[in-house]
């Protein structure tokens, strides 16, 4: 069947295209790096404990994880002092054979290294063991947070789209998902590795001396001091980066998407106009906040390095004193330039969880939202499809209290042709999606055979009905996978018969690869008239008792349209058909016409009797056949 999901026709504009953003939402996504702007989760507790369930399966491969990461932690925290040891045995020495009362004890400085070296070798393969098992929970908390993703969309009503876009759908399977996934690779461990760095580092600087250790930490207020500074700065020209990097996209991606009306109006030049508006503002916000960004680390070794400075004087003046060795002072400068690297880690991670705690609140929301109304535990399942629908006092509103049909009422007898006209914004198109369960009445019922159709199963329903739509949909694959979603056992032979039928196989012979020519993702390699042909052979192909007709031939040109009515008389020969139509022309021979206005039935009949009441129809009729006279006139 032909599916597709456009926005209601009669729904109010503010309802489809919803500015203002779910709570938890947002509606730009800006990067998540240091002096860059960070969003923040409204309910961080709350969405944390959330991502714990998520976690809990492998809570003992995670203890196991901490475990490693700590000791490999220990591990190369360690290795400055156990080589330390070797230059102050080193140095002892040389000073030793200078002063002829003794020779450097190479045996005992090559046990010392390759103890270091073991130590150091033990720390990696911890460090990578615990990686693989990070990695391998991060990947399989992503598999469950996708997977229910899409089951949740496909249980999700169509309201919930009517004010959602596709992409922020999207973005939660990708930019979200992949947040979460990186956090759990990487900044949980490295919590625990910077946590256990910084305690660790300021232990063993302790037991080297407390004097060069108090002068050690009054680098850390200063540098922090200095970050907040810079950050402080940076941070508005970021924000104006995401934005305006936002606006270009935009502007590239409705140029592109637009090329032909540009071309055609003559709008390169205020297109290349607005660009060039877009792209000097992100100039300048762009090399202002890398300029900001890229000084805080030459910023940071600078007063590392005044540190430095101080630490080795003091070192120095200490030994000379002997209250230090040599090789303390040169462990202590190791672990100097590792102390400060964890915290600057910290306080990054502590950005990124703020991020990855948001971007995980937006998935746990969309969990929340509600779903179609449950389905009957026990389902109709119809042995012989007659196809006599019933519509009993109807009532539905996409929005409360704003009721777009009202009160419709109609019994279509199994086999009948029925088509369905009105004005725009008539609730033709509803009643469709009525049929089809996409949305649930308000008020009254609809049966088909007898049976309410929320007694059966929404599958079970939409298998009832072949679809053409108006808006066509198909998607990146071969013209037969196209038209053999409409039945998916389909053998090659039955995809040609279906062609012929809907007369696509004429022009798809003339196509490179034939039936195997590849529809691209926007689908911009065969025209509309094709697409809609498509389509056409894509329910015929499924074979249903009914059939739903909304506009099927709008995007044809007249002869083709012709061919199109012959092979769809064909086609609902015996079926229930709702044919839904704006040029009256194309159901003149409909078994039944109900003429809708503002959500009602207000007429209904055959062509010719709906013409002798001269009543609204007839008005709508003639309205057109002037129309089109006057077009042959001027032509």
């Amino acid at each position: 069947m032909s599916m597709s999901t456009p926005n209601p026709k009669n729904q109010p504009k503010s309802q489809s295209k919803d500015s203002t953003p779910r709570p938890g939402r947002m509606m730009g996504r800006g990067h998540m790096m240091m002096g860059g702007p960070t969003e923040k989760a409204n309910d961080f507790k709350g969405t944390l404990r959330k991502l714990v369930v998520y976690l809990n399966p492998y809570k003992v491969t995670i203890i196991v994880v901490f475990l490693l990461a700590i000791g490999s932690t220990v591990f190369s925290i360690v290795g400055p002092k156990i080589l330390g040891n070797a230059t102050t045995e080193l140095f002892n020495g040389v000073m030793a054979q200078f002063a002829g009362t003794g020779e450097v004890p190479f045996d005992k400085i090559g046990r010392i290294l390759l103890t270091a070296l073991g130590l150091y070798v033990v720390s990696a393969a911890l460090s990578y063991i615990q990686g693989w098992m990070m990695t391998n929970v991060a990947v399989q908390v992503t598999y469950q947070l996708r997977k229910e993703i899409m089951e949740k969309i496909n249980r999700i009503p169509f309201r919930y789209f009517d004010g959602t876009t596709h992409g922020e759908v999207l973005s939660l399977l990708t930019n979200d998902v992949d947040t979460v996934n990186r956090t759990l690779n990487q900044s949980l461990t490295q919590i625990i590795t910077s946590l256990v760095t910084v305690l660790g580092v300021l232990v063993m600087m302790l037991t080297i001396s407390w004097q060069m250790t108090v002068v050690a930490l009054l680098i850390v207020p200063i540098s922090l001091i200095l970050v907040m500074l810079i950050i402080k700065q940076s941070q508005k020209f970021f924000r104006q980066q995401q934005d305006y990097l936002g606006h270009v996209n935009g502007q590239v991606e409705e140029t592109y998407g637009g090329y032909v009306i540009v071309k055609a109006f003559n709008g390169e030049d205020k297109s290349i106009a607005q660009f060039d508006e877009y792209n000097n503002t992100l100039y300048g916000s762009a090399w202002k906040s890398q300029f900001f960004s890229s000084i805080m680390m030459p910023v940071m070794r600078l007063i590392g390095n005044l540190g430095y400075v101080v630490v080795v004087i003091l070192g120095g003046w200490l030994a000379i004193r002997n209250l230090i060795t040599v090789g303390d002072i040169q462990a202590f400068i190791q672990y100097v330039r590792s102390f400060t690297q964890p915290i600057t880690q910290l306080a990054n991670i502590s950005n990124v969880l703020q991020g990855t705690v948001a971007a995980a609140e937006r998935v746990f929301e969309f969990f929340d939202e509600e779903e179609e109304p449950a389905e009957t535990g026990v389902p109709v399942r119809l042995d012989e499809v007659k196809g006599h629908v019933e519509f009993h006092n109807v009532r539905f509103g996409y929005l409360p209290n704003k009721p777009v049909i009202k009160g419709f009422s109609a019994d279509v007898k199994p086999g009948k042709n029925v088509a369905i006209v009105g004005p725009t914004g008539a609730g033709k198109t509803t009643m469709v999606k009525l049929l089809m369960r996409f949305y649930d009445v308000d008020e009254g019922e609809i049966l088909i055979d007898s049976h309410n159709i929320k007694e059966f199963s929404r599958a079970d329903l939409r298998r009832l009905f072949g679809m053409v739509l108006q808006d066509t949909w198909l998607f990146n694959g071969t013209i037969a996978d196209n038209i053999r979603y409409g039945n998916m056992d389909a053998t090659m032979e039955e995809v040609i018969s279906a062609a012929k039928t809907a007369h696509v196989d004429h022009f798809v012979r003339t196509l490179p690869e034939g039936y195997n020519f590849i529809l691209n993702e926007e689908v911009t390699n065969i025209s509309q008239g094709q697409k809609q042909l498509l389509t056409i052979a894509r329910a015929i192909l499924a074979d249903p008792p009914m059939l739903i007709l909304d506009e099927a031939t709008s995007s044809v040109d007249t002869h083709t349209e012709i061919l199109i009515q012959e092979a769809m008389d064909r086609l609902m020969q015996g079926r229930t058909s709702f044919i839904i139509a704006h040029r009256l022309s194309t159901i003149q021979n409909a078994d039944l016409i109900l003429v809708m206005r503002d959500g009602n039935i207000v007429e209904q009949g055959t062509h010719d009797e709906l013409l002798e009441q001269g009543g609204y129809y007839a008005e709508l009729y003639n309205s057109q056949f002037e129309k089109i006279e006057l077009e042959e006139a001027v032509v």
